[in-house]
């Protein structure tokens, strides 16, 4: 099992080649903000009997993003969207029927947890869970921070710092909130479904019914998307931003630390 890295953009050369499930992340792989990638579209089209979206989107449900994505030309059925906030709240509702769960997210994991019947409870939460909410404040760092301190079990559906905007800078993400609360309680643990660990891409595996081997991950970021990948048996093909010469980008992001790496802190 090899790696491979291609200049973002030329996804339509990546070595897919008698594979039987193509994985590939979201954010910085095939769209950045609203963009989408040079020959994207006609790569989506092309294998899309093959091709499974895995990403660390927390915002959105596999059903949301699916018509989110369609707007722009990429015909992605929701049924093969996997996303790290979306299966965050599955797993708890599997685990901990109707359990109080503190949710800082968007409303479509709000309203999937609802669905699935757990109890959004913010006084004493069994489970506080972390999800990408664009209006995340202080006050809500703080009241986070006290809930996991009377007892609550903290779950972050990933540990990503940033994702790239249209313009290729950094958006904060779940991970820049949580690098915060351990600057207010080092001590605090907490749980990932998100990559860099595997759990995303051996559901995919799963769902797909395809071998380890017989498939490829394409992803922008080593140290989640390779991690993940490599961890789950699955070759992973590194889109990056180049330089003229060839040289990877200023602009691309890495995980800071191998710590962060584990998806558990």
């Amino acid at each position: 099992m090899t790696d491979e890295t291609i200049r973002i953009g030329d996804i339509a050369h990546a070595p897919i080649d008698g594979c039987e499930a193509i994985f590939c992340d979201l954010d910085g792989c095939l769209v950045s903000g609203g963009h989408v990638y040079p020959n994207v579209r006609e790569f989506v089209a092309n294998h899309a009997d093959r091709l499974w979206i895995v990403s660390n989107n927390s915002s959105d449900t596999a059903e949301t993003l699916s018509s989110r994505i369609a707007a722009v030309g990429l015909a992605v059925a929701a049924e093969r969207i996997l996303l790290a906030g979306e299966q965050a709240v599955r797993r708890i509702a599997a685990t901990h029927p109707g359990a109080a769960v503190s949710l800082y997210a968007e409303a479509p994991v709000r309203d999937l947890a609802r669905s699935l019947g757990l109890q959004i409870e913010d006084r004493k939460p069994d489970i506080a869970l972390l999800a990408r909410a664009a209006g995340f404040s202080l006050r809500d760092l703080g009241r986070l921070i006290d809930q996991v301190q009377d007892g609550a079990t903290l779950i972050v559906t990933n540990i990503d710092t940033v994702h790239p905007d249209a313009r290729g800078r950094p958006v904060p993400e779940t991970g820049a909130v949580v690098a915060a609360i351990r600057a207010c309680d080092p001590s605090i643990r907490f749980t990932s479904i998100g990559k860099p660990a595997p759990d995303l891409v051996e559901l995919a595996l799963g769902r797909s019914g395809a071998a380890p081997a017989a498939c490829v991950f394409i992803g922008d970021n080593d140290g989640t998307d390779g991690v993940a990948a490599r961890a789950a048996g699955v070759r992973f093909v590194h889109l990056r931003r180049m330089t003229a010469n060839g040289a990877p980008a200023s602009g691309t992001f890495v995980m800071p630390d191998s710590a962060a790496a584990k998806g558990v802190a």
